[in-house]
């Protein structure tokens, strides 16, 4: 289950440095997938679907905050926890009950954007 941020987020920016995916994004901030991450060009998704790693996306929110879930992988592979949600001081990162996904996927997303990490 990827992490999502309320709209309780008090905008202090704890969280976005602790993201070892570079998943969490100040809002109103554009984003890619090779921010923080070693995918380049089109690349295939956790989910099948195929993405291009430099481009710009919309961001999530425009007034807080935001996780893009896609990039989130519950800090699995890292941390023993959720490293946003240890930092944050409102405990507004909380699961996201939107995305829904088990250890095996969160490792597979993390092998897609670090395998050099494998």
């Amino acid at each position: 289950m990827a992490i999502i941020i309320t709209d309780e987020c008090i905008n202090c920016g704890a969280c976005e440095p602790e993201c070892p995916n570079t998943a969490i994004y100040e809002g109103g901030v554009e984003w890619s997938y090779e921010e923080g991450t070693e995918v380049e060009g089109d690349f295939e998704l956790h989910n099948g679907k195929t993405a291009n790693a430099g481009l710009m996306n919309e961001p999530v929110s425009d007034d807080f905050y935001f996780i893009v879930s896609d990039k989130c992988t519950e800090c699995v592979g890292f941390h023993e926890e959720p490293q946003c949600a240890a930092v944050c001081p409102v405990d507004c990162c909380v699961p996201d009950p939107e995305h829904v996904e088990d250890e095996a996927t969160l490792l597979k997303k993390k092998a897609i954007m670090h395998p050099s990490e494998e």
